[in-house]
């Protein structure tokens, strides 16, 4: 039976793989956050693995305050990218894959089509640059799979969707930036499209595709539609009125635009990814 190592098991991403986990009896996962390994330690790193037989590492730890990286980035760095050079390390001195989950944010959003695996990075905020680096420290890993995702969110931990539902049931009216476009992103299904890998990689005929890959639902839109369609599902009498991004300044540049093509995961994985309209539904459930 494979062992997978899930760090940062405590954030959204992780919470969710957890919860699907019981689903994937092929599998004995291994589930940590910063209190059972703390991964910004190289020697902590390096002890763990002498005591346990890993067989794949998936990395779901991940400084995401976007405005705190601005004024905290030696914290975001190590995170992001020091942490990161210590799992690629161990994973190339012990064979083991990695899997590392990377962000929409190492694109500066000038363009207005999707974002390819091979379009050129140039990240705008101190956030995407610690993640542009911990993309290049993955990539040194004995074989590594770099999945970039946009715009998460989940039942478990902060996120937008749970903000808007606690601002609309305190308010009258909200401002939600318009200017900005992406594809919301359930963690569910960002998991299932994880796990989807690990089920094909321990595949003989199959392996390990090594690669960048772009992960988020279908669909797109703006903060503050993504906001209205909060508002009608939690049938909140709150009015959502659309700002600029220059209306609603913040420490950390945005990117203007974050959509992501998703056909390399599709084709080379095999797997199918639903709108986002019909995933955030899926969450509501969760949440209620």
């Amino acid at each position: 039976m494979n062992t997978i190592l899930i760090t940062g098991a405590n954030g959204q991403l992780g919470n969710e793989i957890r919860a699907l986990s019981s689903q994937f009896s092929i599998f004995n996962f291994l589930f940590t956050d910063y209190e059972e390994l703390d991964i910004r330690n190289y020697d902590a790193v390096e002890s763990f693995f002498l005591n346990q037989t890993i067989d794949y590492i998936v990395n779901c730890a991940a400084y995401t305050n976007v405005d705190k990286a601005e004024t905290d980035y030696e914290n975001a760095l190590n995170i992001n990218s020091n942490a990161v050079k210590h799992l690629a390390s161990v994973s190339k001195k012990r064979n083991i894959p990695l899997i590392h989950i990377s962000t929409d944010y190492v694109f500066d959003g000038n363009q207005d089509f999707p974002y390819k695996e091979t379009d050129r990075v140039n990240p705008s905020s101190a956030y995407g640059k610690t993640k542009l680096l911990g993309e290049i420290e993955a990539s040194k890993a004995y074989k590594c799979i770099i999945i970039r995702t946009s715009w998460l969110y989940s039942s478990f931990g902060h996120n937008f969707v749970k903000t808007m539902i606690r601002l609309g049931s305190e308010k009258n009216e909200i401002n939600v930036v318009s200017d900005q476009t992406g594809s919301p992103t359930y963690a569910k299904d960002l998991a299932e499209g994880i796990l989807n890998i690990l089920i094909k990689s321990t595949s003989d005929s199959y392996g390990f595709k090594e690669g960048i890959y772009h992960f988020s639902n279908e669909g797109s839109c703006s903060w503050y539609e993504f906001a209205l369609e909060i508002m009608k599902n939690k049938n909140l009498n709150c009015k959502v009125n659309p700002i600029q991004t220059i209306d609603y300044p913040t420490p950390a540049k945005r990117p203007k635009y974050s959509l992501l093509d998703k056909t390399k995961f599709k084709t080379s994985f095999n797997f199918e990814i639903r709108n986002w309209k019909e995933a955030f539904l899926d969450c509501l459930n969760e949440i209620k």
